[in-house]
């Protein structure tokens, strides 16, 4: 009884639950439907604001296009007459021009003839020395020699002004100081002499102008072309001597790129160091040798104003052999005389042969850098081909200055052969002369 109570009590409660949502949805339902309407009102009023709005912009959207027409139609009117005067004006321009050629003449030709003297004239006046002193005019040149037109008058007077300069100032001595690069990159304000337009001279040495200004040679000529710079900076009067470069720089630089003769020598490598050592050797013998015969000669005098008292030499000692033989035949006397002359033969010829075989050495290995040379470079032909000759440089380089080194070690070595070997054999002449005199004098004894 109670279980059915209690449903009956839930199904009422759920059925005025229900009945409250209907009442509520019902509302909502209605609200919704008044405002779907206020809205459609609101739509269709904005909707005739748009069209009304597009009807107006149509209306000025024609008046636009009218306008635009209107514009191209004036426009086209416009370039019709602008292409009728630039027609005209072509005429008239070709007109012109013709009556300009006929009016100039032979005048048209001389114009002609100023760029190109101008064009010509800019690269000397470039590499001038006289443009140390005087910088820019190469620019005006160029600019003269660049024109498409007539020059003007201030252009010509500008091309003779920087011809009559180039030709005035090559004629004077002038001191001038400009900015001077040295050797080393360091840039410094110096006191310059420009000689015409041959040389520039510091107190010192000699300079060279390039592009970017005045600059020390890499390498000075020789000593005594340089030595004459500081006597003719300090001449005030008179004639000094000086060398100068004819070729405006050209045989300066041809100087400084000269081997000078220690890098000439150097060139031989190994084979040229060995010719060194062989000329070295055979001058030091040769002159131990030249300073013993020397003083053995000095002895040797000596004792032939003392014949009586034999001291240590080659003829005291000969003298001895002939004192302690006086009571021998002639035979054995001579035998032992001749004895005693070969003993000394060895001691006064002692290294003789050696410098007179080092003297037939030298040229012989001068010959084997000759041949090593030539094999370089033929090594080199074969990489590198025969188009750059400086590949081949090295090689001839070093054939050609063992050959003259092995000369030159040949030639004082020969010379100084001759030399000893004279003084050995006069020795020996003095011995076999005085040995000859000692055999007869025991021979005319005996006869008595």
């Amino acid at each position: 009884m109670k279980k059915l109570f209690k449903g009956l009590a839930i199904a009422s409660i759920a059925m005025t639950a229900t009945f409250a949502q209907a009442a509520d949805s019902s509302a909502t339902l209605s609200q919704l439907l008044e405002k779907i309407k206020q809205e459609r009102v609101s739509e269709a009023r904005i909707d005739k604001k748009r069209e009304a709005e597009f009807r107006s912009e149509r209306a000025d959207k024609q008046a636009l296009l009218r306008k635009a027409k209107a514009q191209r139609e004036a426009e086209k009117a416009r370039g019709k007459m602008l292409l009728e005067k630039h027609a005209a004006n072509e005429r008239r321009m070709s007109q012109l021009e013709a009556d300009l050629d006929a009016a100039q003449g032979d005048l048209k030709e001389a114009f002609g003839v100023v760029r190109g003297v101008a064009g010509d004239a800019t690269g000397i006046v470039a590499a001038s020395i006289i443009s140390a002193e005087f910088p820019g005019r190469a620019e005006e040149l160029a600019a003269i020699g660049a024109l498409k037109g007539l020059p003007s008058l201030k252009e010509l007077e500008n091309l003779w002004f920087a011809l009559q300069t180039e030709m005035t100032e090559s004629a004077k001595i002038s001191t001038f100081t400009t900015q001077v690069s040295s050797v080393e990159g360091q840039t410094s304000e110096r006191t310059v002499t420009r000689v015409g337009s041959f040389n520039l001279l510091d107190s010192d040495k000699y300079l060279v102008y390039r592009d970017d200004g005045v600059a020390e040679l890499a390498r000075q000529p020789d000593a005594r072309n340089v030595s004459s710079i500081a006597p003719y900076l300090s001449a005030s009067s008179g004639y000094t001597a000086l060398y100068v470069d004819p070729s405006r720089g050209g045989l300066l630089s041809l100087l400084t790129g000269q081997a000078t003769l220690e890098e000439k020598y150097h060139q031989g490598e190994t084979v040229g160091y060995i010719i060194t050592a062989v000329l070295i050797l055979g001058l030091l013998i040769a002159l131990e040798r030249i300073v013993t015969l020397t003083l053995l000669s000095g002895k040797v005098r000596a004792q032939l104003k003392n014949p009586n008292t034999p001291t240590d030499n080659p003829l005291g000692r000969i003298l001895k052999v002939y004192h302690s033989a006086k009571g021998t035949d002639v035979e054995t006397l001579e035998l032992k005389l001749d004895e005693a002359i070969l003993k000394e033969v060895p001691r006064l010829e002692r290294g003789i042969s050696i410098i007179k075989v080092l003297a037939a050495i030298a040229p012989m290995l001068g010959l084997l850098g000759t041949v090593t040379g030539m094999i370089g470079t033929f090594q080199a032909i074969t990489l590198f081909g025969t188009g750059d000759p400086k590949m081949m440089a090295g090689g001839i380089s070093t054939a050609l200055v063992t050959t003259v080194l092995g000369l030159v070690a040949a030639l004082p070595l020969m010379l100084v052969h001759a030399v000893v070997s004279g003084r050995s054999k006069s020795l020996l002449h003095v011995l076999e002369e005085q040995s000859a005199g000692l055999i007869a004098e025991h021979a005319e004894k005996e006869s008595k």
